[in-house]
């Protein structure tokens, strides 16, 4: 079975920079696998900067939803995948009307099933800061939280990135 890793940390932690490196030394034909949805002129332009970064080094797979799917699909071809992020996709699936928790067992026992290619999630670590005020940005923090917790059990290392520093919550350190 692959080794899989989740990458958390906090808004421009330097997350997405370290699951990069990450996968350019594990993998020698590694995807992107982006979650954003330009839904307004600014996130176009982040989602337009970051492809143009990414060029060269990796297959960029855009997939806000069906990212189980997603994932088996690119695994016939690339032994590498960076999913970026998984509150987004969260997010997507909120304003879908999707069952949360269940595509996240269906992510869950993809990675348990996937052999050959190496998965690299990442995420905002959302938990941290104050009790949010309205129902819905609870709703969308515990769901984060229980994603976290659910894929941290599956994951073979989960790191917690701080100031472009990692913490090995669980598995080996970074080399």
């Amino acid at each position: 079975m692959a080794r899989h890793v989740l990458v958390l940390g906090g808004a421009r932690s330097g997350k997405t920079s370290f699951a990069e490196r990450l996968a350019a030394k594990y993998g020698s034909r590694p995807a992107y696998l982006a979650t954003a949805e330009a839904l307004d002129s600014e996130m176009a332009d982040r989602v337009e900067t970051h492809r143009r970064q990414r060029e060269g080094r990796f297959e960029t797979i855009e997939q806000p939803l069906a990212l189980a799917e997603t994932l088996q699909a690119a695994a016939n071809h690339h032994d590498v995948i960076l999913v970026d992020c998984l509150t987004l996709w969260i997010s997507n699936m909120l304003g879908a009307g999707t069952n949360v928790a269940e595509a996240v067992e269906e992510l869950a026992a993809t990675l348990r099933q996937m052999e050959s290619s190496m998965v690299i999630l990442v995420s905002n670590e959302v938990g941290l800061g104050i009790v949010p005020e309205n129902a819905m940005a609870r709703n969308f923090r515990d769901l984060a939280g229980a994603t976290h917790q659910r894929l941290a059990e599956i994951c073979d290392d989960v790191y917690f990135i701080a100031a472009g520093l990692p913490l090995v919550l669980k598995g080996r350190a970074p080399e």
